[in-house]
């Protein structure tokens, strides 16, 4: 069988300069050329060539729910913890506990909350 490696993902989004700003602000990621049209499609860099496309669709109606998300990892979780709350973004447990993180069984600990087109992002310590 073929064996496969996580390449991008892809959101469509209402605002595209405001979702690249929000996702640049917050992760501090870096923009790439979008290489595969001339769309107004913006590419970010996740890392390890990773990333992220934020697809302009501002007439779509977009559902969401906590448990369709993507995560990522830090080994700097209480100082992101930090910049979320310097930069006033409500974040949330698993259960939904305002501004709390929850620690798995595992011992990883986690924070959930939204861009601003509602999609949900999981931030955890689980690689570090």
């Amino acid at each position: 069988m073929n064996s496969f490696t996580f390449d991008h993902i892809s959101l469509s989004v209402r605002d595209v300069a405001k979702s690249v700003r929000f996702y640049q602000q917050v992760f501090d990621l870096t923009e790439i050329e979008n290489t595969a049209s001339n769309s107004k499609t913006r590419w970010l860099l996740l890392g390890e060539n990773k990333q992220l496309h934020l697809i302009p669709r501002p007439e779509a109606e977009i559902k969401t729910n906590k448990a369709v998300h993507f995560a990522l990892s830090t080994s700097s979780f209480d100082a992101f913890v930090q910049h979320l709350n310097k930069l006033d973004i409500p974040y949330s447990d698993w259960p939904n506990s305002p501004n709390k993180d929850y620690v798995r069984n595992d011992g990883i600990k986690q924070v959930y909350f939204q861009d601003p087109n509602g999609y949900w992002i999981e931030v955890n310590n689980a690689r570090s």
